[in-house]
Formats: C-alpha cells, sequence, structure tokens
C-alpha cells in the first residue's frame, strides 16, 4: 500500500511540473487556527502530503484578504475548489503599469 501512495505523490509531483501555474486560492478566515497552517491543511487535501502543499504554497495572505498563491495543475484547481473553506481560485496575473505623460496616448 506503501508503494501506491508514493506513485501518486510522485504523479501529483510530476503533473504539478508540467502544467502547474500559480493561482491564488481565497478563502474564509480561520477561525480557531493560524492561517498559514490552514492554508497547508488545505492544500494538503489535494496535493496528499503537508510537505508537497509546503513546497507548493507561494505566499499566504492573512492581512486584507484570506487566501494562498500556490502552483497548482488544472486538475488540483478544480480539486481544491471543492474543498471546504475555499471561496474562489483564480489564476494569477502580472499587470504593466504605464508610468509618465509619454506612455498614455
Amino acid at each position: 500500500m506503501a508503494e501506491s501512495t508514493e506513485a501518486t505523490k510522485s504523479s501529483s509531483a510530476a503533473a504539478a511540473g508540467t502544467d502547474a501555474a500559480v493561482h491564488i486560492v481565497y478563502t474564509e478566515r480561520p477561525q480557531d487556527e493560524q492561517p498559514e497552517a490552514y492554508h497547508i491543511r488545505t492544500l494538503s487535501n489535494v496535493l496528499g502530503s503537508e510537505e508537497a502543499a509546503k513546497e507548493a504554497l507561494i505566499y499566504s495572505y492573512k492581512t486584507a484578504a484570506s487566501g494562498f498563491s500556490a502552483k497548482l495543475t488544472p486538475q488540483q484547481v478544480a480539486e481544491i475548489s471543492k474543498q471546504p473553506g475555499v471561496l474562489q481560485v483564480v489564476p494569477s496575473r502580472t499587470l504593466q503599469l504605464h508610468s509618465g505623460p509619454g506612455k498614455l496616448h
């Protein structure tokens, strides 16, 4: 049985490396738990281990919003979207700001 668990973990890790992208996962604010511990526990439910969750976690949002960013495959996004306390999962985007009067035409 340990072999099948290891095979699942390694296939999840392999999948995470191929088509994974950074997503922001908005969650309910945890009541009786530190935010980062809650985020790792939520990720662990999908990724299969606390170690995999810690590796995938990029940042825990704790002040203005409750949530975290993590590198997830499309399948993992679908799975984590169903987890209790998860409100929304969105792809992370980088926006370029225009600066200076010469750029505003």
